[in-house]
């Protein structure tokens, strides 16, 4: 395994046709949200090229542009490193999380269908299995999809693009505590398909506020014993 150590099937496959340094960007961003290039892992430009099975130029390029973005730091003489969040980072990203997300909550049990609710119910169930089977990449995966869900049908396209701005980093903050978060974040999920499936935008407003300050709240406690 090279120094980089990415796991054995981890590296996604570059899509074509597309501007090669896009794709890469694309990949490199998956794999640091998902974690499989973890927070302060140095990045080698000729390991990640050998990996992708392209040249360093477009590898250069793409962690430039993820230094930009403040995913890749970039120190003189040592190289490019996977940023490590701060706790106030964490908690100011999880913080706008928690506004967007009660208004999507809000908007969705104001408009939501059947179609709607059932949608969320056959993620919730998914989310469910996944946890049951352990399969942690799935959880998160498919807690994305069931937020995304909710925005979708708050029907407010602005709002939803804002979200999707912050979607990546949320599974990033996401992905270490999933485990911890486990059934009970599901449980929460049922509770606002409940409000939602009602009608009731206050009790979908107050549900979506504390499940997403227990996960901020999660996130934090982490580390402790």
């Amino acid at each position: 395994m090279l120094s980089t150590g990415l796991p054995q099937g981890t590296v996604p496959k570059l899509e074509r046709p597309g501007p090669l340094r896009e794709r890469v960007y694309e990949a490199l961003l998956e794999l640091i949200t998902t974690r499989a290039l973890r927070p302060g892992q140095h990045l080698v430009e000729s390991e990640l090229a050998g990996h992708l099975g392209v040249s360093r130029q477009p590898v250069r390029e793409a962690l430039q542009r993820l230094n930009t973005e403040g995913w890749v730091d970039l120190w003189p003489a040592q190289g490019a490193f996977v940023h490590e969040p701060t706790e106030e980072e964490a908690d100011q990203l999880l913080t706008v999380r928690t506004l967007l997300e009660t208004e999507a909550a809000r908007l969705a049990a104001a408009g939501a269908d059947a179609a709607g609710v059932a949608a969320l119910e056959e993620l919730c169930a998914r989310g469910e299995a996944a946890v049951a089977d352990g399969d942690v990449d799935l959880v998160v995966a498919t807690n994305a999809a069931f937020h995304a869900k909710v925005m979708e049908l708050g029907g407010n396209a602005v709002l939803a693009e804002l979200a999707g701005q912050v979607d990546r980093r949320v599974r990033w903050y996401y992905t270490p505590v999933a485990r911890q978060r486990g059934i009970q974040s599901w449980v929460e999920h049922r509770a606002l398909i409940a409000a939602i499936a009602a009608r009731d935008e206050a009790r979908a407003v107050d549900v979506m506020r504390a499940h997403t300050e227990h996960t901020r709240r999660t996130y934090h406690d982490r580390a402790q014993p």
